[in-house]
């Protein structure tokens, strides 16, 4: 007899609906897998078989067949356990499916429990966008799938649970979460930036950066507090959309990131990958391609502390993203493509020992050595940051004096407004900040006036700027303006964002 039960299959965040059809024939005792199913999947024969024992039903006799249609696209992981053992038990007749609306995934452990999947969000938009309304997933899953709106998710924990359901006889009911409770009771934050005691100029870069979404390199020596500070970046952040939030979540999901309690991420990713983290930790892929560190960071912070320390190869693979807010993993079969609209934050010493340049303790290293450090990080790659800072060492009597900086809650109402005005300004755009303009868009917003162009006439002479570090110089000066409420990019705005693109004159 045959049985149809529909399941899903990702690609990256996409994914298709799959069809998991199940035949037998009469023949020696077996079960094969065809539509490109991974070792995961065809491994899922034994899983299946004992989970059918242990819950109390009888394996058939007879060779069973399960096709995984469209046969043309990658099966991969666990997923498929559940609705395997499911359409065997139709297919021999043991159980009656009376309820045939419903997508199903799950794998199962050799008792016959219904063990969580990773992906879980995503097939379920999936669903959603299939207009399938009931979705049966495991228990552990439920909060993530609960998010969804527009579906009916039912959790289950083995399955014989899950035969009831389908056979109309169990009283499970959907699960329903309120997104805007879970908003509303996790946007407190354990650090503010009136922990941090002077750096006046670094707490205006930082506060710009998060008001256009500019990237931010500090050049410091060690115990200048970049560290600090770079941490404290989210909470003067803007608050997640709803919208944003899911988009996150979802590469969480299937990154194997969440859990029955942290399944929503609400507040703006910081990541802070250590500098032995390879080229794919960083960028993503693998032989079933899942999001790196970039990704992870999207709509927050991609923080890398000693810069100079990264592998050159992972640096320089940084440079596409932080153009195009997105990442595009080739393989052989297929490509994948990852959002990666995020904000790097960079720390460095400014030498191999740190005391280059400090006003208190002598430098130790030879001149190569410092030239040699600085050569670890491209022109190319320091053109695309936008906000280039120097952060001295505090004296001992500084820090005892200097009084509590001024509260994230604060800086945060300013650059909410600044964010204000440019979701008006890009309304009709895919554009959130000032730091993704294109071409098009800074003729039109970032128009200077006399005294302003003979400013930028001087810096591009004095700083030797690239044509990409003009224009993030006018990004910056925008976001200025912003923050005042400007509607034009006046000199003075322009001779802040000047100064912070100290290094170009090494650039070239």
């Amino acid at each position: 007899m045959l049985v149809k039960i529909l399941s899903c299959a990702l690609c990256g965040l996409e994914g298709i609906l799959v069809d998991v059809e199940v035949d037998s024939v009469r023949h020696l005792p077996g079960l094969s897998i065809v539509g490109l199913p991974d070792p995961a999947v065809k491994e899922s024969r034994d899983r299946v078989k004992l989970a059918i024992i242990n819950s109390g039903f009888e394996y058939p006799p007879g060779y069973f067949t399960v096709n995984l249609a469209p046969a043309d696209v990658k099966k991969e992981g666990p997923i498929y356990d559940l609705p395997i053992a499911l359409g065997i038990l139709a297919s021999s007749k043991q159980i009656k499916i009376k309820r045939k609306d419903f997508l199903i995934f799950g794998e199962l452990s050799l008792n016959g429990e219904v063990r969580p999947i990773n992906g879980a969000l995503p097939m379920c938009l999936i669903a959603k966008q299939g207009k399938i309304k009931k979705v049966l997933v495991p228990k552990d899953n439920i909060s993530e799938a609960g998010l969804v709106t527009g579906i009916e998710a039912y959790p289950v924990e083995s399955l014989s649970q899950a035969v009831d359901l389908i056979e109309g006889g169990s009283d499970i009911k959907p699960h329903k979460i309120s997104l805007k409770d879970i908003f509303e009771n996790e946007r407190e934050f354990d650090v503010d930036f009136s922990d941090v005691k002077g750096q006046v100029q670094a707490k205006r870069a930082l506060e710009i950066s998060a008001a256009g979404g500019h990237n931010v390199i500090m050049i410091g020596p060690p115990g200048s507090g970049k560290t600090m500070l770079a941490k404290r970046l989210p909470t003067i952040m803007p608050p997640l959309s709803i919208e944003e939030a899911l988009e996150v979540t979802r590469l969480y999901s299937i990154s194997g990131m969440l859990n029955s309690k942290s399944y929503l991420i609400s507040k703006r990713p910081f990541r802070s990958p250590h500098h032995t983290t390879s080229d794919i930790g960083i960028i993503g892929g693998g032989r079933m391609p899942r999001p790196g560190e970039i990704s992870l960071s999207h709509h927050g912070i991609l923080f890398l502390d000693e810069f100079p320390e990264y592998n050159r190869d992972v640096l320089e693979a940084l440079r596409q993203p932080l153009e195009d807010g997105t990442i595009l993993i080739s393989r052989a079969m297929s490509s994948v493509s990852f959002p990666a609209e995020f904000m790097l934050i960079a720390a460095m010493n400014p030498c191999p020992c740190g005391n280059y340049g400090d006003r208190e303790r002598q430098c130790s290293c030879m001149p190569f050595k410092v030239e040699r450090y600085w050569n670890r990080i491209s022109g190319p790659l320091l053109d695309r940051i936008d906000i280039q800072i120097e952060i001295p060492r505090l004296k001992k009597e500084e820090l005892i004096k200097q009084p509590s900086g001024e509260a994230s809650e604060k800086i945060r109402e300013r650059v909410i407004g600044a964010r204000r005005l440019q979701q008006n300004r890009f309304k009709d755009t895919a554009i959130t900040s000032n730091s993704r303009m294109n071409s098009k868009q800074l003729k039109e917003f970032c128009v200077l006036d006399d005294e302003a162009m003979e400013i930028m006439k001087s810096a591009i002479i004095h700083y030797r700027l690239s044509g990409r570090s003009y224009d993030r110089v006018l990004k910056v000066s925008r976001t200025i303006a912003d923050l005042e409420s400007s509607k034009s990019i006046k000199a003075c705005h322009v001779a802040e964002a000047v100064q912070y693109r100290s290094l170009d004159r090494d650039i070239t």
